[in-house]
């Protein structure tokens, strides 16, 4: 037995004497408010045995672990069907734009409570009239003495209404005439809970609400938290979306094996795999499933150009193209009200992704530009 295989197996075994029927499959996209107190202690739980860290640098409270071990854990936690992490945005997002480009005493501060999942974080970045294209927040922030005070709306920020701290980007200096739109943009790290800060659910489709808008009415935060410069918030946050798209993508696909498998097994009971047509449709997922996976794992060893924008684009195509093809499947026969639901749920969420985290649309063009060569895309 390879090191590799041992810790696999002190995975499965962890797992295997700590995940409860209960868990198992909780939270998700479209449920993200699902057994969240349980969620929660499990999370935590995770964090105690060092898990929820494995990435970080040991010198940081982490485990230093290479990226195949990384790999290996968010394959073996989405096979184990482990729930929905509430933690991520910290652990994978925040933590490790802080060990990067933080001060000393903001990650002091802030990096033993993300590890231990005492508090939870949520993103700052899309408003009203900037979703993908971050440099045209308008949300504000001035300096005031020994406070940052912000005023402004973001929109669609997940779990606002349960976390503790947000990470915003605000514009604090004007874009220079003539220069880059995203010159000007900090990068603050801003407590939730106070007078100047009110969220409000925004009711989805599937009948949840992770997601929120967030007021800023002259909210505050100390003049320390910014991280990295006033006014070069534009690196410090592309940084963290490059966290964000790391190995737990492998473990993304691994659900949607599970999902694809869950699929077929509804097509058997309702006859649609006697029919042609959603058989072949069914083994054309899982031959795309299986080149996103591969191109994943490549870009994860390889600095391909555009890599996260590539993966980005197959896998929210393949997430719709499924939630179509279950409508099929679940018109050719008898379910059963619990299937039915469930991908009801899951056909009405996959809307959805082809927008969040980078529109489709941004990403072709970041792919026209960086791979393709084709002048740049004139923005307003």
């Amino acid at each position: 037995m390879t090191d590799d295989d041992a810790f696999r197996h002190e995975i499965r075994d962890w797992l295997a004497a700590n995940l409860t029927d209960e868990l198992r499959g909780a939270g998700g996209p479209g449920r993200e408010n699902e057994a969240f107190p349980q969620r929660l202690a499990f999370a935590r739980r995770l964090a105690a045995a060092g898990w929820t860290t494995l990435a970080w640098p040991v010198a940081h409270g982490g485990r230093g672990a290479p990226l195949q071990r990384q790999v290996i854990f968010h394959e073996e936690y989405a096979r184990a069907g482990a729930p929905s992490r509430v933690d991520h945005i910290g652990t994978t997002m925040v933590g490790p734009t802080l060990i990067a480009l933080g001060t000393p005493r903001q990650r002091d501060r802030f990096l033993p409570a993300i590890a231990a999942v005492d508090q939870l974080w949520c993103q700052g970045y899309s408003e009203p009239g900037a979703g993908s294209d971050l440099a045209g927040v308008t949300t504000r922030a001035r300096l005031d003495g020994d406070r940052w005070v912000l005023t402004g709306q973001k929109v669609w920020t997940s779990l606002a209404h349960v976390a503790d701290w947000c990470f915003v980007l605000a514009r604090t200096e004007p874009a220079p005439p003539g220069g880059p739109r995203h010159a000007g943009l900090s990068y603050l790290l801003v407590p939730m809970r106070q007078p100047g800060i009110t969220v409000r659910p925004i009711r989805q489709l599937t009948g949840d609400s992770e997601f929120n808008e967030v007021f800023f009415d002259d909210a505050t935060t100390e003049a320390g938290l910014v991280v990295g410069e006033p006014g070069q918030g534009w690196r410090v946050a592309m940084a963290t979306l490059a966290f964000e798209r790391g190995a737990a993508t492998v473990g993304q696909q691994v659900g949607f094996q599970r999902d694809l498998d869950d699929l077929v097994a509804v097509a058997r009971r309702t006859g649609a795999t006697t029919d042609p047509a959603l058989r072949d449709r069914l083994t054309r997922a899982w031959i795309d499933l299986s080149v996103l996976r591969a191109h994943t794992l490549r870009s994860l060893t390889e600095d391909l150009p555009a890599g996260s924008s590539v993966i980005k684009l197959l896998w929210t195509r393949w997430r719709q193209g499924l939630g179509d093809l279950a409508m099929d499947v679940l018109a050719a026969g008898d379910a059963g009200p619990e299937a039915t639901e469930r991908w009801q749920r899951y056909f009405l969420f996959s809307r959805a992704d082809t927008i969040y985290g980078g529109s489709n649309e941004i990403q072709r063009g970041i792919v026209a530009e960086r791979v393709l060569g084709l002048p740049r895309q004139a923005r307003g």
